[in-house]
């Protein structure tokens, strides 16, 4: 049996890692409303747009203190998002307190970067300036979250000046048209770095994104109520994103509403037909019921598109480790290792397989290393606990 089976995909689109990787191909196609059913479930409020974004009277009273009141210019305001960029959890963190509305977020940048760009658009917003969300068009990337593998995407945010601003700073001596200047505020290093491509999104797509992954972690501590509501409130600001009806497929598989599942993944897919996540739980469904010929066929494909992503090697690397088969894990993990050597996950994971072996000097080796890759304040310390805990055993 494949084990691609094994694992529960969610897709999650954070900004500091979006959704499938294929998003850009979604069509403008019809969507069918009556997939979403209210009956298997209660009604529960979710915030408002206007609840996402706003900025509460104490961050705007700091923000016009902080410019006593002036019109900021660009570089004022990169200085102050800077802040952010440099405060804030560039990585991701599937919490329930990560997906943050923006005046949560303001005072909690231990948010994703989801929440994060959410609150750099609200404060440009107030500050004058125009913003626009990009989606960076990075490899797929998963991240692990109580046993379900949870695929993510990552987005940015261009902020410029705008026409009104523009004007205000322009003397009559002046005659010649200045073009905008624009920054980029970008909450992962990664891809400040390699200059991935990009591609405009909505507002409401953002917003789209900030409901289906609360959704996602309701759904995931087993919150179905909850859940269903965000992944409706998803559905209905933006009816042509794929993640939120995927994931809503995933609900109704855990429910038990299997036909419903594959309607809904079969919407999903009418919509992308290249979102990789909701295909993986397509095939799970099949196996569920009995149809493994189809999961096969499914399983395979996807097999052959991402052997030579690390990081779905370190996926069936954690895989194996939960089914017990260290030889197979370690295989996972050192192939993960050999197509990028600078992800610290990878070594992680060799650590474990170490560990569990009994060999402690090998486990403590892999797990410096991945000490030394680790970019974020979270892994390494982390890493520097587990390190300390080693130590401690060793020596006993």
């Amino acid at each position: 049996m494949s084990t691609l089976n094994k694992i529960k995909f969610v897709s999650l689109i954070p900004i500091c890692f979006l959704l499938s990787a294929c998003y850009s191909t979604e069509q403008q196609v019809s969507t069918n409303k009556n997939l979403l059913n209210d009956t298997l479930f209660t009604e529960h409020r979710v915030p408002s747009e206007r609840e996402v974004f706003q900025l509460d009277a104490k961050i705007k009273t700091q923000l016009d203190v902080y410019f006593r009141g002036a019109t900021p210019s660009l570089s004022q305001t990169q200085t102050l998002l800077k802040f952010l960029v440099d405060n804030g959890e560039s990585s991701l963190s599937y919490q329930s307190g990560a997906n943050l509305t923006a005046s949560e977020a303001y005072f909690d940048l231990n948010a994703n970067c989801l929440s994060l760009s959410i609150l750099s658009f609200s404060l440009a917003e107030h500050l004058g300036f125009e913003s626009q969300f990009q989606r960076v068009h990075i490899p797929e990337y998963w991240d692990q979250t109580l046993g379900y593998s949870l695929l993510t995407g990552h987005v940015n945010l261009v902020i410029t000046e705008s026409n009104f601003a523009r004007n205000r700073t322009r003397t009559s001596a002046v005659s010649l048209y200045t073009a905008p200047k624009s920054l980029t505020i970008d909450f992962d290093p990664n891809s400040r770095q390699q200059k991935f491509p990009t591609s405009n999104i909505t507002k409401q797509r953002i917003l789209a994104m900030f409901y289906s992954n609360r959704g996602a972690i309701h759904m995931i501590n087993g919150e179905h109520d909850f859940a269903y509501n965000y992944f409706k409130a998803a559905i209905n600001i933006d009816e042509h994103y794929s993640g939120a009806w995927g994931n809503l497929g995933v609900l109704y598989r855990i429910v038990n509403q299997h036909q419903l599942a594959e309607q809904t993944y079969q919407q999903a897919l009418a919509l992308n037909v290249d979102n990789k996540t909701v295909m993986g739980n397509m095939a799970l469904l099949y196996r569920l019921t009995e149809r493994a010929h189809l999961a096969d066929s499914i399983e395979s494909k996807l097999s052959a598109e991402r052997k030579d992503n690390p990081y779905y090697q370190i996926v069936l690397g954690n895989e194996a480790l939960e089914a017990n088969n260290l030889s197979l894990a370690l295989r996972h993990f050192n192939r993960a290792r050999r197509l990028d050597t600078k992800l610290h996950s990878s070594y992680f994971g060799i650590a474990k397989v170490h560990y569990y072996r009994g060999n402690l000097e090998q486990a403590q080796k892999y797990l410096s290393q991945a000490y030394k890759l680790s970019e974020f304040n979270h892994d390494r310390k982390r890493y520097q606990n587990k390190l300390q805990w080693l130590q401690t055993v060793a020596k006993n």
